[in-house]
């Protein structure tokens, strides 16, 4: 479809109750070129859906064959077999889960400790509009970036271009997201009394999944570079994350020299904000809203910190996805997402 066409594009949601999928059915309800024709929910099917006039319906009982595109916002494994299912019947798909991000069977049993289960899907498009824009444009099948290397890569990218990093110096990654990002099931680490008044490092160093992103994109980007070392924390807010980022630079750069390579870098990039010098990014800066902020701080003329933050459930998921959305159906990359 074109962007001159005028009848909307149909779209199915699966897993549409869980907080991305919520705003996803917001953001699709909302979007003049979208129509929401299912929103799968197996635990509230028969009910109606938030914001529209639909019901849920089972998971099962949603042919992917009714949308031109669906939207998978499911847990890993589960996604890729519907994803699948629906690329087998001509129906695009935008996955939300981890299933698509890694480009191998080997890196995603490697990172998720099961055997893939649809590896003639891979490799998709990795669905970073900024970094991949000419690769997504078009293609039937997206993977849908994770939150923390989405603002963690939106972060380094500019410095990876420019082939800035050292070879050995590590990239030191000190992230925090809201209680929203582990997902609408409460668990014995998420529940209020837990979370409130708290801080929880997990998964750190090399063990939360989404290393296995930021690797595999670095690498894409950059080739050598020093070792990525990611701490997530939980934070106690309902959503928001924040990625403060420690690089090692090759060679020595002035503070206006890097706060120019960011402006330039993004200076056509609407749903990324680069902060004048010397003010800092925060969450407010992001939290429901689609876009993503990010400051620089030289400590020393070969040490820079970089903070990127974003809204965890939107430009770290739902906002993203429609923006793919509409870079799949030449449409304004934007629409429905700016007013």
């Amino acid at each position: 479809m074109s962007g001159q066409n005028t009848a909307p594009i149909t779209v199915g949601i699966y897993g549409a109750a869980g907080y991305a999928g919520q705003e996803l059915v917001r953001l699709i309800a909302g979007h003049p070129g979208a129509q929401l024709v299912f929103a799968t929910s197996d635990q509230d099917a028969g009910q109606p859906v938030p914001g529209v006039d639909l019901l849920y319906k089972a998971h099962n009982d949603a042919g992917p064959g009714s949308a031109q595109v669906v939207f998978l916002s499911m847990p890993h494994l589960a996604s890729a077999p519907l994803a699948a299912a629906a690329y087998a019947g001509g129906t695009k798909v935008i996955d939300l889960s981890a299933d698509l991000r890694l480009d191998t069977p080997e890196a995603f049993q490697q990172w998720y400790g099961a055997p893939h289960p649809a590896p003639e899907l891979l490799p998709v498009p990795y669905g970073l509009p900024e970094i991949n824009r000419a690769q997504i444009a078009g293609a039937p099948i997206i993977a849908n970036p994770g939150c923390y290397p989405t603002a963690t890569l939106l972060g380094l990218y500019p410095l990876l271009e420019a082939h800035a990093l050292s070879e050995s110096a590590p990239i030191i990654i000190d992230a925090k997201s809201g209680v929203s990002g582990a997902g609408r099931k409460p668990t014995a680490t998420t529940h209020f009394v837990e979370v409130f008044g708290n801080l929880s490092p997990y998964n750190i160093g090399r063990t939360h999944r989404h290393t296995g992103e930021i690797d595999q994109e670095i690498g894409r980007r950059n080739g050598k570079t020093g070792p990525v070392i990611f701490s997530p924390h939980l934070l106690p807010v309902d959503r928001g994350l924040m990625a403060t980022i420690y690089v090692t630079l090759a060679t020595p750069w002035a503070a206006t020299a890097l706060q120019s390579l960011y402006e330039e870098t993004y200076a056509d990039e609407p749903l990324v904000k680069v902060l004048p010098k010397g003010q800092q990014a925060t969450l407010h800066h992001v939290t429901r809203q689609n876009h993503g902020a990010i400051s620089i701080t030289p400590a020393t003329d070969t040490h820079v910190v970089i903070v990127s933050v974003i809204d965890n459930l939107l430009k770290g998921a739902a906002s993203q996805a429609v923006q793919n959305f509409n870079l799949m159906f030449g449409l304004p990359e934007t629409l429905g997402l700016l007013s």
